[in-house]
């Protein structure tokens, strides 16, 4: 077959080849880390959205849309009001660790387990 033969896009891309989708129903791969009377939260942030709301798990996150845009950090603000409500915390008790200016962070929950954290993320919770 000849490069002009070729019909360019007829092949679906492989697995490899697509970024990771959210997946709202396995809630169990999520990378949670125990410490100290704490979870530690990975968490993929999708600012600027239409309303905040838990998408679901992505690559081992947990990946949420906020409403409020990146700057200054109210998008900081926003997931860490919308994860207090979401998991019934104050939110004193959340804050991130790392990756304070990227989509990528780490969110530290005191006084939280990891199975009540996953419980809080079901999709059952909506």
């Amino acid at each position: 077959m000849t490069l002009s033969e070729r019909r360019i896009g007829s092949e679906p891309p492989t697995r490899s080849m697509c970024r990771p989708r959210a997946n709202l129903y396995n809630i169990d791969v999520l990378r949670l880390i125990v410490e100290d009377n704490a979870v530690l939260l990975p968490v993929k942030i999708v600012p600027g959205a239409s309303r905040t709301r838990f998408l679901g798990e992505w690559d081992g996150r947990a990946r949420i849309a906020v409403a409020a845009p990146p700057e200054k950090g109210r998008a900081n603000r926003a997931v860490l009001e919308f994860l207090a409500k979401r998991l019934g915390v104050a939110k004193k008790d959340l804050s991130v660790v790392a990756g304070l200016t990227s989509p990528l962070k780490t969110i530290r929950i005191d006084r939280a387990t990891a199975d009540a954290v996953r419980a809080a993320l079901s999709p059952d919770r909506s």
